[in-house]
């Protein structure tokens, strides 16, 4: 009994290190200018809103909040930004979710037959996979919270905690609308390989009707169009229901998207942190990871297939089941703790984007201390035109938008402040842009400089 309560003790240790580890990256990057207006200053600006009573209509979007991807979540997280609107509470809220589901790996992993020593390995298996430390340094994404969810749910259903299993459920639909078919899929796979008759059922259910309400009712009435997500599937129809139907019924297009050099280079990617513990007679968990899969293996849209950005979120509990059926079954690789972590280590210094910091992330530092005297002169809620890697830093206010391509004509009456920097004039944008800008500020009466420094300008409209 002591022993298992150091190894619980350990994994705690590990994630509360973990948290604090991925919120300082995550705080650093923001701090450095960094974070971008897609998706952090989204997010922030929509909780804003919602925080001060007000309709969460972000001007980056240019529509409701709920028109983005459903994700109801983003109410009760707003109570955070009522004790102090500041977007550190995302990077708090993302940091603790990913580092918090080591602990609901651990303890699949001891339900499962495994010794100790290897559920504690499995735990820190989770918190060094890439994809947990790189998606922690993409911004601000409320899907992050279902991970933890995801395999507490699946712990729940095991122990037969119904109860337990529907609140789960519950919170990992309201993440966003596209998990309804990653819940619906676990309920299939509970259904039929773990004979979790009740729990299989109520995931099924609630899966699909949740995706249905969310892409049919409340996208569309929030946001006035089909799901964002449509387009990188334009070759299977331009709404749900018709790509849903030409999945079925043209499987040759699907296939033909699907057997790419792109897609293998993607798959060695998301195992080869695990390839030591995925046997074939053990990949039944990985039901529960199709409706991800194969959204992710059928675009050509490039940020679906890396360790990069959230998209293959929803895979990882189910290769981490896959392992640990297999670590169970004593087979697999490696057996030991020490060969685990060792593998996983290298794992995250080969594909970990840590290295960012010491390249990418210092690109714009030359420019980084007029931008922040820039940004501390912005001292009421006007409406502002700012770079995309700025836009984070001023969204609690109704009105942001970026000074990107087609910028160049708009009604500069809508602001109050005009930011550019045009050293780095930022995503979406270039030096052309940023000098008509300029040019055509310097020429509007109603606007004064009010800082430049290091070709970073800062504009004020007289009131």
């Amino acid at each position: 009994m002591r022993k298992q309560r150091l190894q619980v003790g350990t994994v705690g240790l590990a994630i509360a290190a973990s948290a604090l580890i991925l919120f300082g990256c995550s705080s650093l990057r923001h701090a450095l200018f960094q974070s971008a207006a897609f998706d952090l200053g989204i997010f922030d600006q929509g909780i804003y809103l919602i925080s001060q009573g007000e309709p969460p209509i972000c001007s980056l979007i240019g529509f409701h909040i709920l028109g983005d991807h459903g994700a109801w979540i983003l109410y009760p997280l707003s109570l955070l930004y009522k004790i102090y609107a500041d977007v550190h509470w995302l990077f708090a809220v993302q940091a603790i979710a990913l580092a918090l589901g080591a602990l609901p790996t651990f303890h699949l992993a001891r339900q499962a037959g495994l010794k100790e020593q290897q559920a504690t390995a499995m735990a820190v298996v989770y918190l060094l996979y890439p994809l947990i430390f790189n998606i922690n340094l993409f911004d601000f994404h409320p899907e992050v919270m279902a991970l933890p969810a995801l395999l507490a749910a699946i712990l729940a259903a095991r122990l037969e905690r119904i109860g337990w299993f529907s609140v789960a459920i519950l919170f990992i639909l309201g993440c966003k609308a596209v998990l309804g078919l990653t819940v619906a899929a676990m309920g299939v796979w509970l259904l039929l390989f773990e004979k979790k008759r009740w729990c299989g059922a109520i995931a099924l259910v609630a899966g699909i009707a949740w995706f249905l309400i969310a892409s049919q009712v409340i996208i569309p009435r929030f946001s006035g169009q089909e799901a964002a997500a449509v387009g990188r599937y334009a070759f299977l129809g331009d709404s749900v229901l018709e790509i849903a139907k030409n999945l079925l019924l043209k499987p040759g297009l699907v296939l033909g998207n699907i057997f790419t050099l792109p897609n293998l280079e993607y798959l060695i990617l998301l195992v080869s942190p695990l390839i030591w513990g995925i046997s074939l007679q053990h990949l039944a968990p990985l039901v529960g990871a199709i409706p991800t899969l194969l959204m992710n293996l059928i675009t050509d849209y490039q940020p679906q297939k890396d360790l990069t950005h959230q998209y293959s979120l929803p895979v990882l509990p189910f290769l981490l089941l896959a392992v640990i059926s297999t670590l169970a079954a004593s087979q697999g690789w490696l057996q030991n703790k020490r060969g685990i972590i060792l593998w996983s280590l290298v794992a995250f210094v080969a594909l970990g984007k840590f290295g960012y910091f010491g390249s990418r992330y210092l690109e714009s530092v030359d420019t980084w201390y007029a931008t922040r005297e820039a940004v501390a002169q912005i001292e009421t809620k006007g409406s502002v035109l700012v770079p995309a890697q700025v836009a984070p830093h001023l969204t609690h206010r109704p009105i942001v938008k970026l000074a990107i391509a087609g910028s160049e004509s708009a009604d500069l009456a809508e602001f109050d402040y005009v930011l550019l920097n045009m050293r780095h004039p930022g995503w979406g944008s270039s030096l052309q842009v940023a000098t008509s800008l300029l040019e055509r500020l310097k020429n509007t009466p109603e606007f004064q400089l009010s800082y430049q420094r290091d070709e970073v300008y800062l504009f004020i409209k007289e009131s």
